[in-house]
């Protein structure tokens, strides 16, 4: 869990100035000082992490760059849907990674790793299709619905994750226990059998 919070909270950081955003178009201020504000944020986040000498990685750097691009455009033509359409590109990119083959085995206990590692493989698929359903979600409100967009970008992608990782976890680990009780029979089974033979013997 603790490594899954730690792979997370890159992506947390990211959206940092996106949710500065969406707050402020929810409080209902103008297209340029919402926009204004979420520069400053991103752009102050790189300069933080610069003075304190921590990397800044590569997603959030094309997380600065399209801040900057869509914030620009949202203030050049007063319209705020650029900057929230942003989110949808960091979606897409996040789930086309999801897509490599295996991605979250690493986040499995050692002990895990047996039982379930094939049904990992297949929720890490499903990972990738909540991000790409989500990017394509958010573009639609954000361009035909954008006066719903802050509420539904504060319920409908934390929401949905929540729920997909309580779905997860439950289903791995009760199929988990059901393959772990198995294992155990048939290991028991073999060492009577075992156990028999050389008595037989």
């Amino acid at each position: 869990m603790k490594d899954l919070v730690h792979a997370i909270r890159p992506l947390l950081s990211d959206f940092l100035a996106t949710i500065v955003f969406a707050l402020l178009i929810g409080l209902h201020l103008d297209v340029r000082t919402a926009t204004g504000a979420a520069l400053l944020v991103g752009v102050g986040q790189v300069i933080v992490q610069k003075a304190n000498h921590r990397p800044v990685e590569l997603l959030q750097w094309a997380s600065l760059f399209l801040v900057i691009v869509f914030g620009t455009l949202g203030i050049l033509t007063n319209d705020p849907r650029y900057l929230m359409i942003k989110p949808s590109i960091i979606y897409l990119a996040v789930g086309a990674v999801m897509l490599k083959r295996g991605w979250m085995i690493r986040y499995l206990p050692a002990r895990a790793v047996e039982l379930v590692s094939d049904l990992t493989v297949r929720w890490g698929y499903v990972w990738a299709g909540l991000m790409f359903v989500t990017a394509v979600a958010n573009g639609l409100v954000a361009w035909f619905y954008p006066a719903g967009w802050p509420a539904f970008v504060a319920v409908f992608p934390a929401g949905s994750k929540i729920a997909l990782f309580a779905v997860q976890f439950t289903s791995l680990k009760v199929i988990g226990h059901r393959r772990h009780d198995r294992l155990m029979a048939a290991k028991a089974d073999c060492l009577i059998t075992t156990l028999e033979t050389a008595q037989a013997a």
